[in-house]
């Protein structure tokens, strides 16, 4: 099992999820306020061991890895998918290859 991140990164990464995804206003979402308010109600003090806290960092932890999954995900959709026909020069240079060039040429002309 891989280990967890602190409570404190996965918050931040969590919010700054919500900054990428809804712009400057993420502070005024419900989700920003749920989600600070949930890391409050589930801070652990030094008097207590609280093991509903370790759940729920696994939960943020999991959710944290779906949007920014989600986030490359739609990345990488909207660089390679459905743009229309292309040429073959185009769809070589997409995966990063070349094409080759016409026999008896010196290479660097087309």
């Amino acid at each position: 099992m891989a280990a967890m991140n602190s409570p404190l990164r996965v918050c931040r990464g969590i919010l700054k999820e919500l900054r990428a995804l809804k712009g400057p206003q993420y502070k005024e979402t419900m989700a920003y306020n749920y989600v600070l308010q949930q890391f409050r109600k589930n801070q652990v003090t030094g008097d207590r061991y609280c093991r509903a806290q370790r759940e729920a960092l696994h939960a943020s932890d999991t959710y944290l890895c779906l949007l920014s999954s989600t986030r490359q995900h739609m990345t990488l959709h909207d660089i390679y998918h459905a743009k229309g026909e292309r040429s073959t020069d185009q769809m070589a240079g997409l995966v990063g290859l070349k094409l080759p060039t016409q026999p008896g040429g010196k290479g660097w002309e087309k």
